[in-house]
């Protein structure tokens, strides 16, 4: 990356840019790597946190978020510690953390957020954050599928979600009353995230998760249903670029690109 005049401290400003902006973000972070592959740390901060930033209209709290969506879909847990850390301090909330995992259940599944609930406990035990947290659940039992259902027609369309559900064979008709009740009524409806961010922590995962691309397609649509227009998903998958790598991310893009042309 080319370098500017001096900033403070005798640095380039580039570099000078990247150093506060990591260190804003993990001040509380410890890295081992800084010692061992000093090199690589370089090469990906002036990367990851001067160039890619530069022009995102997405704030840095969202921008944590959609990071932090798709370090969970890529089953990096030291990772996301690290940028938990970074999103508290820049103001994402504990309860935003924890919705963001509840969100990640029905898409990447319990068996690979678990392991991210036990991880975002101990960062608030340490950062003495009371647990558990204030329920955020808008549903009951005999609520959720009618409430669910009504969410998933507002993102997708009463006409889509009803040719949905009548084209399913009959011996997987329960799957889709599992996604109406379970991965909406269950999810989609509870506080402490609107509608508009858990779509698009929606699209981050399964961009980041790869093979998901039909999916991806239908939450595309679904995001610029809810408002998130062309503009801000090309601004997402920009930011989760560093951290999902470019084949994932081109993908991502040819998808925006066939939904959402210029």
């Amino acid at each position: 990356m080319q370098t500017r005049a001096p900033g403070e401290n005798g640095l380039p400003i580039s570099a000078d840019i990247t150093r506060r902006t990591r260190d804003a973000l993990f001040r509380n972070h410890l890295s081992t790597l800084k010692a061992t592959d000093p090199e690589w740390v370089e090469l990906f901060d002036d990367w990851a946190f001067d160039e890619v930033p530069t022009g995102s209209r997405l704030d840095v709290r969202t921008r944590l978020l959609l990071q932090l969506a798709a370090i969970v879909a890529c089953q990096a847990v030291d990772a996301y510690r690290a940028m938990l850390g970074a999103a508290l301090d820049v103001g994402v909330t504990p309860v935003e953390a924890k919705e963001l995992l509840y969100q990640a259940v029905p898409y990447v599944g319990m068996a690979r957020a678990s392991g991210f609930l036990h991880a975002t406990n101990d960062v608030f035990r340490t950062r003495g954050i009371e647990l558990p947290l204030a329920k955020q659940s808008a549903t009951r039992a005999d609520t959720r599928h009618a409430k669910g259902l009504a969410v998933q027609k507002a993102i997708f369309g009463d006409g889509h979600v009803d040719a949905m559900i009548a084209n399913a064979p009959q011996d997987q008709r329960h799957i889709q009353r599992f996604l109406s009740a379970n991965c909406f009524g269950d999810y989609y409806t509870r506080s402490g995230l609107d509608l508009k961010t858990r779509e698009l922590l929606t699209f981050a995962m399964l961009a980041a998760l790869g093979g998901c691309e039909p999916q991806l397609a239908g939450h595309v649509a679904g995001n610029l249903a809810v408002g998130n227009d062309r503009r801000v998903l090309v601004d997402a998958v920009t930011q989760l670029l560093p951290f999902i790598g470019y084949p994932r991310s081109l993908n991502a893009l040819r998808i925006v690109g066939e939904k959402a042309p210029q």
